[in-house]
């Protein structure tokens, strides 16, 4: 069995000060891959994590202090690192990082922000179907695929606490919404909604108006599979209990 956890950060140097070794340590996962780390290697220090028996690996923005994501490895699994899509002006905002293992191909992403009136819209949307080619690519070849990260998206109604007071905002805009069908109209599965389809689960709140203790939130953060992986997931569910960022770490096991 291995445990995977996804959480947005909001800034790795912040976490680390709210709680962030001791969460990896109490929670020992295999993989641990987190976005909007907002620094850079020489930020953190690495032999701490190196000594909590995990290899790091971080794909950083150009710009600093700005996106980026990364990943945790227990150093038992092998693996083989490939950060970015091949595509420059998503690399250059550390938007992804893929980890080969020999049974399955796993990676985190930080989906763009589609921003105010859909600023970057397009933007996002670009990086949306530039990763759903590069996975089908992969499922081409019969690779098991996770994808996990902060998609920035909240699917359906059930996944956000006021739908209609959104519905022209970013995140729920019908562009972004109609991604996400076509994505998991045929070859992908949300593995949360498999074991859960109530509402009221959240992975992201507001910082302003106390949003997170009335539990007025959207689910933006996932882990998808391609259908031959699909088989191998035994448990999904938000760790919800644990604070520091305005997201919340979400976990599935796998066998």
């Amino acid at each position: 069995m291995k445990k995977i956890i996804s959480w947005n950060v909001n800034g790795l140097r912040a976490i680390i000060k709210k709680g962030f070794i001791d969460f990896l340590v109490s929670e020992q996962p295999d993989i641990l891959a987190i976005q909007e780390i907002k620094a850079e290697e020489k930020n953190i220090s690495i032999p701490d994590f190196l000594k909590l028996g995990y290899n790091v690996h971080l794909f950083s923005s150009k710009k600093l202090g700005y996106s980026g994501v990364a990943v945790f490895v227990k150093k038992e699994h092998e693996c083989d690192i490939v950060k970015g899509l091949g595509i420059k002006e998503f690399d250059e905002e550390g938007r992804s990082i893929q980890l080969d293992f020999k049974d399955f191909v796993f990676v985190n992403a930080y989906f763009p922000n589609s921003q105010e009136a859909g600023k970057r819209l397009n933007y996002k949307i670009g990086f949306c179907e530039a990763m759903k080619s590069h996975l089908d690519k992969l499922n081409k070849k019969g690779k098991h695929i996770l994808l996990c990260g902060d998609y920035n998206i909240a699917h359906k109604e059930i996944d956000l606490a006021n739908p209609k007071a959104n519905t022209g905002n970013p995140g729920f805009l019908p562009e972004e919404r109609a991604w996400m069908d076509k994505f998991l109209a045929k070859d992908y599965v949300d593995i949360f909604r498999l074991f859960n389809s109530e509402g009221g689960n959240y992975t992201w709140w507001s910082y302003r108006t106390n949003a997170r203790s009335r539990n007025v939130g959207w689910r933006i953060d996932y882990h998808c599979v391609n259908k031959l992986m699909q088989k191998r997931i035994q448990r999904s569910y938000h760790n919800t209990e644990v604070m520091g960022s305005d997201h919340c770490p979400v976990t599935v096991i796998v066998d």
